[in-house]
Order: C-alpha cells, then structure tokens, then sequence
C-alpha cells in the first residue's frame, strides 16, 4: 500500500541534491528513487568519469583530479554539470547526485536552476561513519569488461578476484585505496560540509538519513520524505 502511494511522482518533491560523503550509498539509493518517482538522475561522477575518459585534454585534466582523489576544481565541474542539466526534460524531476561540492558550486546550481525556473526542493543527505565509508570503498572491486560490482566482504564473487558474470579479472579503482579515501573523506569534510551550511541558511528544506542503515531501510525513508515534503 505505502509503495503504489510513494510510486506518484506528482506527489513528490521535484528537484532534490543528493549529498553525503564517499562511501555513503549516494549511488544506490539515487536508483532506487529513480525507480520509485522517474526522476532524471545525474550523477557528477558517472559524468566527469566519461569526460576523463573520453580522451580529451579536459578528460586529461579530470584524470589527474579524480585519481588523486582531489576535488576537481569548480569552473571545470560547473561548467559540465550546467551543459548535463541543460540537455534534460526534467518535468517528471531531477536528482543531482555529488553536485554542488562546494559552496561557489552551489551558488552557480541555484542561478543556473533560476535562469530555468526549477528551483532546488530539497537536500537530501545520507551521513554514516568515517570507518564503515573506509570499509566500504577500500574493499569495492569492479569488472572491466562489463561492470559488475562486487565488495570483498559484502558482495564477493564466488571465484575471489575474478567476476561472476563473465570471468573476467577484477580490479580496484585507482581512488578507491585507504590513502586516496581519506584524502577524499577530508576533501569532503573541508569543501562539502559547508555546502549543507549554505542551503541551511537560506532556508532549503533539509532531510538527513543514516547511511549505516540498512539499504531497504534507507531508501523507504528517503521516498517517504521527498513524497510528505511535496
């Protein structure tokens, strides 16, 4: 009864950031709600990953950023989010998932979104423990061939490092180390957290979640809050 009321989209928060720290199940909840209200989903890293690796000298430049773990800087990032917004139908809703990271990154959202008369919903932010988030991403390991993803401890193949579905040898993300983790978990604490100040401040609806909670758990509760916040 809850999931046929919560599947309206009409009765659903329209245009939601999705924000929290590496590790946090920011992907995996932005399907689910993607699922759930037909929401457009952009996700910053899905974007700039196909920039890097699109062999281009910006592609170049995301490369060095992205595998240090760094921050890319804002007029890069800005500048190929605004395009990626520009492009969609967002009628049925938009979900930006690690867009704005910083404050100048939302200050030029909230001007881009006016300009086009979609103005922000809500924030929408799943924290969890600095150590769990280590845990998480340190021991992800993905398929080149054809993407699956597993977790050394909470998904793991049934043949250790190589891939259920075809075979092939996994690997672990050059940013997914403990060193590169921590840079990334700091980078967030120092640019990213200050974002949440500034939509707190002007009065943005805010919805917390506890990202430690079970995957189920945690996207009912982020369904029941953008569709009540309506």
């Amino acid at each position: 009864m809850m999931k046929s009321a919560i599947h309206n989209p009409q009765s659903a928060i329209k245009r939601v950031v999705l924000m929290g720290p590496p590790g946090a199940g920011k992907g995996t909840q932005a399907k689910r709600l993607v699922e759930k209200f037909g929401m457009i989903h952009l996700s910053s890293g899905d974007i700039l990953r196909a920039e890097r690796t699109g062999g281009s000298e910006l592609g170049e430049k995301l490369k060095k950023y992205m595998d240090a773990g760094e921050l890319v800087p804002d007029e890069i990032v800005v500048d190929i989010m605004a395009g990626a917004i520009a492009k969609q139908d967002t009628e049925k809703g938009l979900l930006l998932d690690g867009f704005p990271r910083t404050v100048a990154q939302a200050r030029a959202l909230d001007e881009q979104l006016e300009k086009m008369g979609l103005p922000l919903g809500a924030v929408l932010i799943i924290a969890a423990d600095e150590s769990l988030l280590v845990d998480r991403i340190t021991g992800r390991r993905s398929c080149p061939k054809c993407g699956a993803v597993y977790h050394v401890k909470n998904i793991p193949p049934a043949k250790e490092g190589v891939c259920d579905a075809c075979g092939s040898e996994l690997a672990q993300r050059a940013d997914d180390t403990e060193e590169v983790v921590r840079q990334r978990l700091d980078a967030y604490r120092k640019q990213t957290e200050p974002v949440i100040d500034y939509y707190t401040a002007d009065g943005r609806k805010i919805i917390t979640l506890d990202g430690g909670s079970p995957l189920e758990e945690v996207a009912q509760q982020a369904a029941e809050a953008l569709r009540a916040g309506s």
